[in-house]
């Protein structure tokens, strides 16, 4: 996961290849003729701000394109829905970045920052079959649908919390206020991945705070990041022997990472490394996914008043049909991940009339795809009954997202509270006036004002009360 400035998505740095002009990669005889009109700016804060007609522009004239990406590191960027399906199963792009014929400008400049100096490279976001097989066979034990619908009751719990603490802090106020990511979307998450793996409630504000820097200070320089992924390494490690003394002892661990040691000494053969890295990329993947869901959904429902009332009237009925569509949908409008994490050409290879050189960086703009016109009818429109919608907001193939069904849950969950037990949720910003985390893959709100009025949200109107 690329991190940028923080305050700002960079603008595109100058270099050989001008936006405008998609260039052909080293030695490659077959060069892409220049659009009619140029490239439009990528990168920018006006472009984070609405990347959409951009990415409208590259789907018709330069559908795989390759750019300067702000870090310096060149690649191709993938916009159109077949050719981005093409490329998230395509075996010659290989996850592991040994593969990546970078130069002393990009070397370490791709992955998610200080996973290098950290030995945190093996996971599931970095390997390729038959180690991807292996760790995920062991890994999507924790996410099998029996054993997420068992912890529905968790996050249930949770989002409550949280919106019971959104209240609270009014004092009585006729009107509510709250930062919807910082109070919210963002501990949610955190909190149910911590149970998920097992970490003790006393240490999980630790993770809390850790995670925060990775959000709060993800466009920035990588070395501030790079400095808590160090510190969850090390509590990771002493973690994983505290887990297996206990184990030893006769405790029942059932949580996740109990589980990755018990498959580990018993043959899976499962390093400590891999074990902390596999809990590491569930953490950083897991949760940020998730923050942006409920922050970017909630946000396109408070602009789409007719949606988001539709979308009340269901969930006060009792009709969940039309939450777990509506979901769908939202990931596809203005999903949590804008690209894909990166890909490397194992050798030379065509993908949507462009030959890509054996090395090449590709990033496949889910975004963008998922907005394409030759898959989604109307796709610039929010329809939360949509029934047609394999949007590819989680991927595709064989690096599926292994955590999307708790993360459908959680989003859900959160949506149906927030619209229930604050049935006046309003924002209390202008559009314009709201800033976008700096970052290449991600796509999420730095802050969500909203107003709400206390008094309309009792609990006994709570889901299930």
């Amino acid at each position: 996961m690329q991190h940028h400035k923080p305050d700002a998505r960079p603008e595109t740095r100058p270099g050989p290849h001008p936006e405008g002009t998609p260039a052909p990669p080293a030695g490659c005889p077959m060069a892409a003729p220049a659009p009619a009109a140029p490239t439009p700016a990528l990168f920018s804060w006006q472009f984070a701000a609405d990347p959409y007609p951009a990415y409208a522009w590259l789907r018709e004239h330069a559908p795989v394109h390759r750019t300067r990406l702000p870090s310096g590191v060149e690649a191709w960027l993938v916009t159109r829905y077949v050719d981005a399906r093409q490329a998230l199963a395509d075996a010659r792009l290989s996850k592991n970045p040994v593969h990546h014929s970078e130069n002393a400008h990009g070397k370490g400049k791709t992955g998610i920052p200080g996973e290098r100096g950290a030995n945190l490279m093996t996971h599931l976001l970095n390997i390729d079959p038959p180690d991807h097989t292996r760790l995920r066979r062991l890994v999507s034990k924790a996410f099998t649908p029996r054993r997420v619908a068992a912890f529905a009751p968790r996050i249930q719990e949770l989002t409550d919390q949280l919106i019971d603490a959104m209240i609270e802090k009014q004092h009585g106020a006729e009107r509510g206020s709250a930062d919807l990511i910082h109070e919210f979307a963002f501990p949610l998450p955190i909190y149910a991945i911590c149970d998920l793996l097992g970490v003790p409630p006393e240490d999980q504000d630790d993770f809390r705070d850790w995670a925060g820097m990775m959000i709060r200070h993800g466009g920035g320089p990588r070395g501030g990041v790079a400095r808590s992924v160090k510190k969850m390494r090390a509590y990771l490690a002493e973690l994983i022997h505290r887990k297996r003394a206990a184990l030893q002892d006769g405790a029942p661990g059932d949580d996740l990472i109990s589980g990755l040691i018990r498959a580990s000494d018993h043959g899976e053969h499962l390093t400590e490394n891999e074990a902390a890295a596999m809990c590491f990329v569930l953490l950083f993947a897991g949760f940020e996914t998730t923050v942006n869901l409920i922050g970017n959904g909630t946000y396109a429902l408070l602009r789409h008043p007719a949606q988001r009332e539709l979308l009340q009237k269901s969930i006060a009925a009792g009709d969940e049909e039309l939450l777990a569509t509506a979901v769908e949908e939202l990931l596809r409008y203005d999903g949590p991940v804008e690209l894909a994490t990166w890909r490397y050409a194992t050798r030379e290879l065509t993908l949507g009339g462009q030959r890509i050189a054996e090395g090449d960086p590709v990033l496949v703009v889910l975004a963008a795809a998922d907005r394409d016109p030759a898959r989604f009818d109307e796709p610039d429109v929010l329809d939360l009954t949509r029934r047609d919608n394999p949007h590819l907001g989680y991927g595709h193939g064989i690096h599926y997202c292994l955590g999307a069904p708790l993360a459908r849950l959680e989003g859900q969950t959160a949506l149906a509270t927030l619209l229930t037990r604050l049935p006046d949720l309003r924002l209390a910003a202008e559009p314009e006036d709201l800033r976008w985390r700096g970052g290449l893959i991600m796509r999420g709100l730095r802050t969500l004002p909203v107003e709400f009025t206390p008094e309309s949200a009792p609990d006994s109107s709570r889901p299930g009360s």
